[in-house]
């Protein structure tokens, strides 16, 4: 089974930038759907945005506008640049692959993104 690994989490000043990535140990185009999730401390774990090999990408309403999926095919890897973040934005963000058809999922451990001056 594939592993996804997040990188690039970190401490952050609000109205900074950071930019997520999220790299699959192989190709994994048996997941049509790829995203972003978050949980914060005392919360349940949120979508933040996903996006489909049609290139169809949805944004929780929280981020749009700040935020943008991409994904390098080649290098099996998926992105998320956060822009203007906020406190709020503080969670542990989680990178997951979905198989929208047999509903096959898989998890990254996350990375830590911290706001905060």
């Amino acid at each position: 089974q594939a592993q996804l690994v997040e990188s690039g989490g970190g401490l952050v000043q609000p109205g900074g930038s950071l930019r997520l990535s999220c790299q699959a140990s192989r190709n994994i185009f048996d997941y049509n759907v790829m995203g972003w999730h978050r949980q914060a401390p005392g919360k349940e774990r949120e979508l933040v945005a996903k996006m489909t090999f049609g290139g169809n990408d949805r944004y929780a309403d929280f981020v749009k506008g700040r935020f943008t999926i991409s994904r390098d095919y080649r290098k099996n890897t998926l992105f998320l640049q956060m822009n203007s973040l906020e406190p709020e934005d503080t969670a542990v963000y989680y990178c997951n692959a979905f198989n929208s058809y047999t509903s096959a999922t898989i998890w990254g451990q996350g990375t830590q993104v911290t706001v905060s001056l």
